[in-house]
């Protein structure tokens, strides 16, 4: 099991907002706060946002060597529709949104979301149950 999860980001308060709001909509909790960063917990993991003065560089680039992006478990469709549509009002921007909500394949029904920072986060449909007329979704 994964035990948690840093974030370098460039403007704390910025990131609370987003990644707050999300992880609170995904069943996190708030963990631990000081001056320069806050943790969210799940279970035995928890994710950091930090605005380290030990960085090196300002911005974040997923497509650059390095994290390219973290996937949640969103529950069913449904609910994965309702956070892509609440997303835009909490600092996130859809990516590949003439693709949604299957961008990364027929089988997987997914929101792609990228924050101000450009750091992304993949909301992961749970698996529909098997329907014999529909067998992409196996």
């Amino acid at each position: 099991m994964l035990h948690h999860v840093e974030l370098w980001v460039p403007d704390l308060p910025r990131a609370t907002r987003s990644w707050g709001w999300l992880l609170g909509r995904l069943g996190w909790s708030p963990y631990r706060s000081w001056e320069n960063g806050r943790s969210w917990r799940l279970g035995g993991t928890y994710l950091v946002l930090e605005q380290s003065p030990a960085m090196s560089a300002g911005t974040h680039d997923r497509l650059r060597p390095g994290l390219n992006h973290l996937a949640f478990h969103a529950g069913p469709a449904a609910r994965v529709d309702a956070l892509a549509a609440e997303a835009p009002h909490h600092g996130w921007t859809p990516l590949f949104p003439d693709r949604y909500p299957h961008a990364g394949g027929p089988g997987h029904y997914a929101a792609y979301l990228v924050d101000a920072d450009g750091f992304e986060a993949e909301l992961v449909a749970s698996a529909p149950a098997a329907d014999p007329d529909r067998p992409e979704l196996r």
